[in-house]
């Protein structure tokens, strides 16, 4: 019986109902709040990566900018821990949807864009048309940079999607090859298992960085609009 390629990012379902909505809340045990004087081993590693990246990511800001700290640490805590979680066997990735990327992807551009048309108006419409742009080619440059302007949350979705999507993919089809292979060639099974695992150890690293590469670019059109 062959099995179907996508059948990996498919909602899975307990008794006839998505868990989808439990398997969201799930990295929520992966950050315990801490309830004594003396934290753990693990809270503190958690805070000492928390406050690294918040550091690097809000020196660019202004105090305006700044107020949105909370809401980006969340955020890359949220995708991270999802993408990694959705490595485990057996579970699902939500953020291979590409619906719910644009979920997130489309608030936030549009709260950054607000803002800049809210407190930096000029500036803000100023990036629709370069400076020393030729009278004929002025109404064309806006099309454009308005088009492009658009597009930002369609890229920071698909980014998202198909980065998750393909390295899923990779281990779905490669841990299908060397099931395959047990039974043919012993020694190709163990070079193949050998990419499995490498290729795993991968994931988890394009896990973390696709999580930080797409808070880091909420974070650079908040800057160009505060």
């Amino acid at each position: 019986m062959n099995e179907n390629l996508f059948a990996s990012f498919i909602t899975p379902t307990m008794m006839g109902l998505p868990i989808i909505t439990l398997i969201i809340m799930l990295p929520n045990m992966l950050f315990p709040a801490p309830k004594r004087l003396i934290n753990n081993r693990m809270i503190s590693i958690q805070q000492w990566i928390i406050q690294l990246v918040t550091k690097q990511m809000m020196a660019i800001h202004n105090q305006k900018g700044q107020t949105w700290s909370l809401m980006l640490v969340s955020l890359i805590l949220f995708i991270g821990s999802t993408n990694i979680l959705g490595l485990l066997p057996h579970s699902f990735t939500p953020t291979t949807q590409l619906s719910m990327n644009l979920g997130m992807a489309i608030p936030l551009w549009a709260a950054t864009v607000l803002t800049g048309l809210r407190h930096k108006t000029k500036s803000s419409l100023a990036h629709l048309l370069p400076q020393g742009t030729p009278t004929p080619l002025i109404p064309m440059l806006i099309i454009i940079e308005t088009i492009s302007l658009f597009i930002q949350p369609v890229a920071l979705a698909v980014r998202l999607t198909a980065n998750i999507t393909a390295g899923h993919l990779l281990i779905h089809l490669i841990g299908g090859a060397t099931l395959a292979l047990l039974n043919i060639n012993t020694t190709t099974a163990m070079i193949t298992l050998v990419i499995l695992v490498s290729l795993t150890i991968l994931e988890f690293a394009v896990a973390l960085i696709q999580a930080y590469v797409f808070t880091l670019l909420v974070s650079l059109y908040l800057h160009n609009n505060t």
